[in-house]
């Protein structure tokens, strides 16, 4: 009898804890469980999944990684013309978030110090029918450029945690394409827009491309939760014969002080130089 109570009281103090919690803080405790399953790596080579965690069909904005399909609209529509031209000054009334963004920027500079107002340059100079020709031809995402809601700014700000929406599966979709020059665009474009995702060395022979995105987290609503960063980086590792293709996106639980896309690109990369390491071994 005593056993059984005291087994009882256990599981009594146990469940009016977790509904203490629920009525304290229910909603955070919620966004905890939504948080830990929304986190994702995804690793392909040779359309075979090598590494898979969290979700990956979950559709979320695609931020500053957008840049690469802006970059293959540019090349081919001569906006752009090589990895230093055309080198645009910067104007009053730019966005001018970073410091860096306060002086010229071309292509190169552009993707690496991942400049909004460039960005927004190349997709005025487009118009918005094009800008959505290119959208549908590449099948992009959910498709949805019409950007915050009554605003009409989708031209130059869909992509930044608004409208557009695309899920790590399909980053890592488009970007085959990409590699294997499969998209709707000229072969300059494709290998363009691959020069300037150029990162730099890994490990072992292998080089690193990629593109980071930093944005802010979506509420239900719609509307955007300040407090809480998302972060991507995307691209691939390729050697003289072999290529991993990879998406990473995270989701912060509470305010950061770092750029979210910045640790996504730290943890992409070791999980990269481990899954290179485990295939040195299992050949």
């Amino acid at each position: 009898m005593g056993g059984r109570f005291e087994v009882d009281m256990k599981k009594t103090i146990l469940f009016l804890g977790f509904a203490l919690l629920l009525n304290l803080n229910g909603q955070a405790f919620l966004n905890n469980i939504a948080f830990a399953n929304t986190n994702c790596f995804l690793a392909v080579e040779n359309d075979r999944v090598i590494k898979r965690e969290g979700s990956y069909e979950q559709g979320h904005s695609p931020c500053s990684t957008f840049k690469i399909a802006i970059s293959l609209m540019g090349y081919n529509e001569d906006i752009l013309i090589d990895e230093t031209h055309p080198e645009l000054p910067f104007q009053d009334g730019y966005v001018d978030w970073l410091e860096i963004w306060k002086q010229p920027h071309n292509p190169t500079t552009w993707m690496k110090d991942s400049c909004v107002w460039y960005s927004q340059v190349i997709t005025q100079k487009l118009g918005m029918q094009k800008f959505k020709k290119y959208i549908t031809k590449f099948d992009y995402g959910n498709h949805d450029v019409s950007g915050d809601k009554g605003k009409n700014d989708g031209l130059t700000h869909s992509w930044l945690s608004s409208s557009l929406q695309v899920s790590p599966a399909e980053q890592v979709k488009f970007l085959q394409k990409l590699l294997n020059n499969k998209l709707p665009v000229s072969l300059k474009s494709h290998e363009m827009t691959k020069k300037i995702l150029f990162v730099g060395d890994l490990i072992s022979g292998w080089k690193l491309y990629g593109k980071t995105g930093t944005g802010y987290f979506l509420n239900h609503d719609g509307s955007i939760d300040r407090e809480r960063q998302i972060g991507w980086f995307v691209g691939w590792v390729e050697n003289s014969d072999r290529a991993i293709i990879f998406a990473s996106y995270i989701e912060d639980e509470y305010k950061a002080e770092f750029s979210a896309g910045k640790r996504a690109k730290e943890e992409a990369r070791e999980k990269l130089v481990q899954l290179i390491k485990i295939g040195y071994i299992l050949e």
